[in-house]
């Protein structure tokens, strides 16, 4: 288990001396194999004694990415033009930083900037990509390392399955929860209800943080081998590699049983089949959906008395009528109510992993409406519009970007849209791995995107 904090930390260590050296792009080394794994490092750390160093370990991502940050920022050499989507995301951190400096709420100062940091960092992230020089960067190498890592997480999640024993066992997982974040195990495996679902059946994640991760992990991966093996001519051209970080991707995926990227999973392919022409995998989708939807009518009509096992799963999943289900409804309606009777926001703190930490869950795990119950609608508005138009743009600009350029924009669309149903269902921006990647790549969308502009208008004027 050791080799967990052991990437963390060489991970860590090579990508900050190439940071010095002027190769800022080498920060993405370490969030591909340090951040997937953090949880996971940080727990194996705290088993073998190491709990006075973690909190140390936990400033390495922040501190880190504000570095990026700050070199992007002195390397500009005019100053640069914002687009719609800047103004937002930079209305977001602006707005949410004065919530986290006046007394609204009931929780402390200190909570309200740890609340700060966990909704909003994004933010840093996303102009640490938007100021990012792309003709510096790898693109290939680092979406290479995310195939890698597809790989290594599906044959750990294929072991655990043969052994019928989650990771997370063995690596101090629940004792680190308690000890930092105050949350007691739970569940009948000892560590939380999210290692399992409705019918006995456990939840696998891998080395990831829980399975909730390891879904969106996937989801992420999916997008990058879409958009590394695809060329300019839209023909897909994976390999034996491409073939296995696909087949483990599909892995993990089934054994995470998270409902909500499962679907997204399928969305995302079926998206990737319209954007380069793929009839054959659309007619294939659709006779799965009918296939499907045939299996549903036919169970619920057989065996809705005596349903069990996977059966149950789909039964109560598609009625609501599962404890999953019916909570997350009954968190929405609260979080809903909250905002309409506090349009202003409860404050920073009073929602999310934070709030759940401090004991306040007003609006469960909907990350949408975490944003709107602590900040406000405003607030919620300036992420949904900024988050859309993302999509938008990647539409847009796909048809008419080559190479590593069409490669980024790819795979920010492909996520974006495999992450807008999960996101109703758990706080995705919690995860540092899944949040940095997402926002770092749209930030560097959005700095091709106009760089093309520029150039256009230059050309319209001589």
């Amino acid at each position: 288990m050791i080799i967990f904090p052991i990437i963390f930390l060489f991970s860590f260590v090579i990508a900050l001396k190439e940071i010095i050296r002027g190769k800022t792009d080498s920060f993405l080394l370490f969030i591909i194999f340090g951040l997937s794994m953090y949880s996971t490092a940080m727990s194996v750390a705290f088993l073998i004694g190491l709990r006075n160093v973690i909190p140390a370990f936990q400033f390495f991502k922040e501190g880190i990415m504000l570095t990026v940050l700050v070199i992007n920022l002195f390397s500009l050499r005019k100053k640069p033009r914002f687009h719609l989507i800047d103004h937002l995301i930079f209305a977001f951190l602006c707005y949410t930083f004065i919530l986290a400096l006046l007394p609204i709420g009931e929780q402390s100062l200190v909570n309200r900037l740890i609340a700060l940091k966990s909704m909003s960092f994004f933010v840093i992230v996303y102009f640490a990509g938007r100021f990012s020089d792309i003709t510096k960067m790898y693109i290939t190498k680092y979406f290479n390392f995310i195939v890698l890592l597809t790989i290594a997480a599906g044959a750990v999640i294929c072991m655990e399955v043969l052994l019928n024993r989650h990771l997370q066992t063995m690596t101090g997982y629940a004792e680190y929860s308690y000890y930092f974040f105050n949350f007691e195990p739970s569940g009948n495996y000892g560590l939380s209800w999210t290692f399992e679902s409705e019918g006995g059946f456990k939840r696998f994640a891998s080395f990831f943080a829980n399975p909730l991760e390891n879904a969106a992990a996937t989801l992420l991966a999916l997008a990058v081998i879409g958009a590394l093996y695809t060329r300019d001519d839209n023909k897909f051209k994976p390999g034996i590699t491409g073939l296995l970080a696909l087949a483990a991707s599909f892995a993990c995926i089934s054994f995470a049983l998270s409902r909500a990227p499962f679907v997204s999973y399928f969305i995302m392919i079926y998206v990737y089949a319209l954007l380069t022409k793929k009839k054959y995998i659309t007619n294939t989708i659709h006779l799965g959906f009918a296939a499907v939807a045939l299996y549903i009518i036919y169970i619920i009509s057989s065996f809705e008395d005596k349903a069990s096992g996977i059966t149950e799963v789909v039964i109560n999943t598609l009625n609501f009528s599962n404890p999953s289900s019916i909570g997350h409804v009954v968190e929405w309606v609260q979080g809903i109510e909250s905002m309409i009777s506090h349009p202003l926001g409860l404050g920073l703190g009073t929602s999310g992993r934070v709030g759940g930490s401090l004991g306040e869950t007003t609006g469960g795990e909907n990350q949408y409406i975490i944003i709107g119950v602590q900040g406000g609608v405003l607030v919620l508005l300036f992420y949904l519009v900024a988050y859309i138009s993302l999509i938008r743009t990647s539409l847009r600009w796909l048809p008419k970007l080559k190479g590593r350029e069409r490669m980024v924009c790819m795979m920010v669309l492909l996520f974006k849209v495999g992450l807008f149903i999960p996101l109703l269902t758990s706080e995705v921006e919690s995860s540092s791995y899944i949040s940095y990647m997402n926002w770092f790549f749209s930030g560097l969308l959005i700095n091709i995107v106009m760089q093309y502009k520029s150039k256009r208008e230059v050309i319209y004027a001589t």
